[in-house]
């Protein structure tokens, strides 16, 4: 599909561009690299092909733009509470709905089936999308707060051998994309340190509906750590391979009768890589802290730093220039660069109709049309089983580290 973009909006500086410019632009300062696979929308053989998709869970599956990609059917909805089913509806403009996942599994129609229900439930759930024979996109995390889970998880993938991806936002944040170019240009040297942060005070206020528990309560921070371990392994592919994790927490109610036995609000982890890098992840739920998502790529001859609410983004290159700290001694000055952020969604990354902003700093978009088109075209999505439980897997293991205060944990691998 040719682009038809007239101009680009650049984040805090908004000009006109026209595309052709911009790839030269984006180019002469190493943005662009080639497209990897299943992120363009460039024509392929399939491209006549339409899949019917089913969805169910009415509150973030109301988020994504299934009805507006166009090779892409709405076929159905579906979930337990009669408004939640209606307001599916309506966002997605379906006319039929199921009563409940069991039913619309059943629909013979329905090529894949997006999941976006409870945590807990994931499992349990793309089982059963998938022993029916349909394609399968689940909300995040992948599995929960169990190993043994991961691999009842992967056994099903491999057994249907039908198509599994886990829509992670973290890896298609547009800041991480450009990071993703960066480092598949070489431009950080040795990308050897990383760190990530899921900060989101308040969350006990969806603890409870109509007076009873979500599956919320008292959720243990590092069984949702997907937003944070996508920033490294989705940028660099390693592997997370060992962590020591240290938690906090108070005497809130909330912490002393959960279903996860968690007894901390906030959760730090420092990891080893299979390639000896370190990471560093925060997930907390309670503190004087600014929320949101966002992660520093530090390399030996470029880092990157993403927007954290203070200032950024930017980017810091090393120089042979050298300088003195305040103590006299001398050090090199490193150049620090603002970087103004492309608006990756409005590049030709997407088919014409899915180019506008979207949740999570426009990744709904693309994760749309990611899955969209692993099944058209019967491929590997970006986050396929293997990248799920390489982002899911870690935080389990550091909440269990956690518990046993910070001791050294040994991660399972399942590539």
């Amino acid at each position: 599909m040719a682009s038809t973009m007239n101009h680009m909006a650049f984040k805090g500086n908004q000009f006109p561009i026209a595309r052709r410019d911009f790839i030269k632009y984006a180019t002469a300062v190493g943005l662009l690299t080639s497209v990897p696979e299943g992120t363009s929308a460039q024509p392929r053989p399939n491209q006549d092909k339409k899949i019917r998709i089913g969805i169910v869970g009415g509150g973030f599956g109301r988020g994504f733009q299934f009805h507006e990609h166009p090779q892409c059917i709405v076929a159905a909805v579906s979930d337990l509470r009669p408004e939640r089913r209606k307001a599916l509806m309506e966002t997605y403009r379906c006319g039929a709905s199921y009563p409940s996942l069991e039913e619309m599994v059943k629909d013979p129609a329905i090529d894949a089936i997006g999941v976006f229900t409870e945590g807990p439930n994931h499992l349990r759930h793309v089982k059963l999308v998938m022993e029916h024979g349909k394609h399968a996109l689940c909300a995040v995390p992948a599995c929960w707060g169990s190993v043994d889970e991961a691999e009842e998880l992967l056994h099903l993938v491999k057994k249907t051998g039908l198509i599994y991806m886990m829509a992670e936002t973290s890896y298609y944040q547009q800041f991480t994309i450009s990071v993703r170019n960066f480092y598949q240009q070489g431009l950080f040297g040795d990308l050897f340190y990383c760190e990530s942060e899921y900060q989101h005070d308040g969350l006990e206020n969806l603890y409870f509906e109509n007076g009873k528990r979500t599956w919320r309560y008292g959720l243990a921070p590092m069984h949702y750590p997907t937003h944070c371990t996508a920033h490294l392994i989705g940028v660099t592919g390693e592997r997370l391979t060992q962590v020591s994790c240290i938690g906090w927490g108070d005497d809130s109610p909330f912490l002393k009768d959960n279903t996860d036995h968690n007894p901390f609000h906030n959760e730090s982890a420092f990891f080893k890589t299979n390639r000896g890098h370190s990471f560093r992840v925060n997930v907390w739920w309670k503190g004087a802290h600014l929320g949101g998502e966002r992660a520093s790529w530090i390399g030996t001859k470029m880092s990157f730093y993403a927007q954290n609410g203070r200032s950024g983004p930017a980017v810091v290159k090393k120089s042979t220039q050298l300088g003195a700290d305040d103590a006299g001694f001398v050090q090199s000055k490193a150049t620090l660069e603002p970087y103004e952020q492309p608006d990756w969604w409005a590049t030709d990354m997407l088919p014409q109709p899915l180019r506008h902003k979207s949740g999570h700093e426009g990744s709904h978009t693309f994760l749309t049309h990611e899955f969209i088109d692993a099944v058209i075209n019967e491929r590997k999505p970006a986050v396929d089983i293997y990248e799920a439980l390489a982002y899911t897997v870690p935080g389990i293991i550091a909440h269990q580290s956690a518990l046993q205060g910070g001791k050294l944990l040994k991660i399972p691998q399942f590539d």
